[in-house]
Order: structure tokens, then C-alpha cells, then sequence
């Protein structure tokens, strides 16, 4: 009688654990744009490295945490929300040398699959729209933290990721290479959890 009363809860415990985990699905987060940034930077004739950044951009993050790879990324910015700390640069940065760019032009990331390397690090691949361009790119990413944010009240969570793009791949590569085909990218984001 105890050895089928067992074998019973057994099986209801399996059975238990087994819809759980039919059911668990990545959740909703939604970029928080006042703290994310994109941040690049390249080589100006070997004097000088230049920077740039996007902030206040939208995107979403359907966060798996307990199987990351089952995760995805998408984030979009208009190419004109470029950000260089001297007007003049923009405006050659949005001339035809470069973007050539208007207020419709967007740059797009959108991920195709996620690699866990580590206990908060993966390697996220996905497409990347830049300059009316689509490559693949890879992204080093680090889950900073999760957890409950300490004013807003709820689910948050942090990343970092890092990558090197050639201008030349979408279109960009005006002066190189004096001034570099290499552009390092970095990324820092904070995400909410969707209502």
C-alpha cells in the first residue's frame, strides 16, 4: 500500500513538474529608456578615437531566466537620434558621405539566437539594419542583475554587451581606412518587466 501511495505521488509530482515546464515561457521586458545607451567608437587618423551614442531608444527583451538561450532581443532607434557632441559631425554624419539619413531611416537590431557561455554571459547573434543594410552580427552580452527594482517596485533587469562592426559592410566605409573601418560598439541596457 506506502510502495503505490508513493508510486502514485511520484508520478503526480512528475506530472506536476512536467506541465510547469510546458508552461514557462520567456516574460516581457521592455527597454527602460533613460538607462540605455549604445555607445561606438572608431580611430581618427591615429590622433584621436571618436564617440558617439544612441540613447532613449524602444525594444523589448522576452527574458527566459531560467533557460537564457530561449531568450530573445529586439531594439530600434531612427538613425537621426545619432548623438556626437558637435552639430558638425552630425551633419556629415547625416550627409550622403555617410547615412545620408531622414527622419524614416531606422537602425534595427533583432536577435536569431542566443549561446550560453557562462552563469551571466552568452553570445547573442542576431541581424543587424544599419544604413539600409542587413547583417548578421554577434553580440558578447552579461547579465549585470535581476531582481526587484528598489524604486520602481518591480521585476528589473541590467546587461552589457560589446561588438565590433565594419563601416565598410554597411556602406559606411568613407575614409578608411585613415579613419578606421573598425567601429567598437558597447551596450548598456535596463529592462522592466512588462504589466
Amino acid at each position: 500500500m506506502k510502495t503505490a501511495l508513493l508510486a502514485a505521488a511520484m508520478a503526480t509530482a512528475v506530472t506536476a513538474a512536467t506541465t510547469t515546464a510546458a508552461f514557462a515561457a520567456p516574460e516581457k521586458y521592455v527597454l527602460d529608456a533613460s538607462h540605455s545607451q549604445i555607445v561606438f567608437s572608431y580611430n581618427h587618423l591615429g590622433f584621436s578615437t571618436g564617440y558617439g551614442m544612441f540613447s532613449g531608444f524602444e525594444g523589448e527583451i522576452m527574458f527566459d531566466q531560467e533557460d537564457p538561450a530561449k531568450s530573445s532581443v529586439s531594439v530600434s532607434m531612427p538613425e537621426s537620434s545619432m548623438l556626437t557632441g558637435w552639430q558638425a559631425r552630425f551633419d556629415h554624419f547625416m550627409s550622403p558621405d555617410f547615412f545620408g539619413a531622414n527622419d524614416e531611416d531606422v537602425v534595427s537590431f533583432s536577435s536569431t539566437g542566443i549561446e550560453v557561455t557562462g552563469d551571466t554571459t552568452a553570445r547573442i547573434t542576431g541581424d543587424l539594419t544599419l544604413n539600409g543594410v542587413t547583417k548578421p552580427v554577434v553580440l558578447d552580452a552579461v547579465l549585470n542583475q535581476v531582481g526587484d527594482h528598489p524604486m520602481a517596485g518591480k521585476p528589473w533587469a541590467g546587461f552589457s554587451a560589446t561588438t565590433t562592426l565594419m563601416r565598410s559592410d554597411f556602406n559606411l566605409g568613407k575614409f578608411a581606412p585613415y579613419i578606421s573601418d573598425e567601429v567598437a560598439v558597447e551596450l548598456s541596457v535596463e529592462a522592466m518587466k512588462a504589466e
